[in-house]
């Protein structure tokens, strides 16, 4: 029998649950415990000599776990959604909810959650506060927008920009209620954008000191990623080593959900259950990416090429010429070579490619992950196989 002590916290702002499950002898007990951390530890410590604890991660942070590393004392920050339960358990307290994770805890079956830093849980709350604005800043525009459409106004071109507003300060009411209304919603607007150019500067400032520089700038370097989009996604998934292809789309919730029974297989939509905030960034990447590089995405005018380093080189494989799709479909018989520089030519196996019209000139360069700069973490050089890009004509 162990000889630890189990102890699972049902952690709240104005009171802490804990259930205690004695490793040696099996015995369950619940009890209230401190609620102040300082206290919360000194109580945990007093339980045993060999005590392991676990609550669930919730909007009281990463304060206590923090303070139990600090102490010594081994804490485990569950992912709630990971928790087991029963189906038929319709019976919901504090105290039975502590005695469960006590309970798990001592099986092994509690899923953990990584502990950010301070520094990188500040960063994220930077993200998500202009997250915030930016939701803020949306729904006062629809209030504006279906003010003036109650008054039968509407903007005819593309709405939101420098005519647009030109055009929303020109209106003016007769009558003195709805125009001091007006006056408030415009007002409203205009802080809100405020607020969030403010957030947009202070990311870009957060975004050139270290640690997440060298991130940030390699994740700019894709198509459709520019700094805001790469910030906010070095800070959401923090250490990229512990991903890999697979296990990156699960937590972001871009794996297929899938309800499959005997000889049936059934594959549906995406499961949405990972970071949210993350899989939006991504796909306005996707979005923004679907324009040609080279092209400014608000004015559609030319941008000068970068001329070394990594973001050049991402500059050239994204190029026009080689995003255009290829002719002909990919024959399994070929194999790619890869030369000293990472780039190489596709190299049928066979002479029945010569015989195949659209097969000719449809050579291919390709980039290989193990090309990528040694220090650029695995999950940003690639898992997959080589991707094979057409030559430019």
């Amino acid at each position: 029998m162990s000889e630890l002590t189990f102890i699972g916290l049902d952690v709240h702002a104005r009171s802490v649950a804990a259930g205690v499950l004695e490793g040696s002898t099996g015995e369950v007990r619940s009890c209230a415990a401190p609620v102040r951390t300082a206290e919360l530890v000194e109580w945990l410590q007093r339980q045993g000599e060999a005590v392991s604890v676990a609550y669930e991660a919730g909007p009281t942070g990463y304060g206590l776990a923090r303070a139990c590393a600090a102490s010594g004392v081994p804490c485990l920050v569950a992912a709630p959604s990971r928790i087991a339960k029963a189906p038929a358990d319709r019976v919901k307290t504090d105290r039975r909810d502590a005695l469960r994770l006590a309970k798990l805890l001592r099986l092994g079956e509690l899923t953990p959650v990584r502990v950010p830093s301070p520094a990188e849980e500040g960063a994220r709350d930077l993200v998500r506060a202009r997250e915030d604005a930016r939701s803020d800043l949306m729904r006062a525009r629809h209030r504006t927008s279906k003010l003036l459409l109650r008054q039968g106004l509407v903007w005819e071109g593309s709405t939101w920009t420098a005519a647009h507003e030109r055009w929303l300060f020109e209106q003016c009411f007769a009558e003195r209620a709805l125009q001091f209304a007006w006056e408030e919603s415009l007002a409203a607007m205009l802080a809100v954008k405020a607020r969030r150019d403010a957030l947009d500067r202070a990311i870009c400032e957060e975004a050139a000191t270290e640690p997440w520089a060298p991130v940030v700038g390699r994740l700019a370097c894709l198509r459709g990623v520019s700094t805001l989009t790469a910030f906010a996604l070095a800070t959401e998934i923090g250490e990229w080593q512990r991903f890999d292809g697979r296990s990156i789309g699960a937590y972001l919730g871009l794996t297929p959900s899938e309800s499959s029974s005997g000889e049936r297989r059934h594959q549906g939509a995406i499961t949405k259950t990972g970071n949210a905030h993350a899989r939006r960034l991504l796909v306005e990447a996707a979005w923004h990416h679907r324009r040609h590089p080279g092209e400014d995405y608000c004015t559609g005018e030319p941008i000068a090429s970068p001329s070394s380093g990594a973001a050049a080189r991402a500059w050239r494989l994204a190029s026009p010429a080689r995003s255009r799709p290829t002719v002909h479909r990919w024959d399994p018989r070929a194999r790619c070579s890869v030369g000293p520089s990472g780039l190489g030519s596709l190299k049928p196996q066979s002479n029945r490619c010569r015989d195949r019209p659209e097969a000719v000139g449809a050579t291919a360069r390709t980039f290989h992950p193990s090309q990528a700069e040694p220090h650029l973490p695995s999950v940003l050089r690639g898992t997959s196989p080589s991707t094979c890009l057409p030559d430019a004509p």
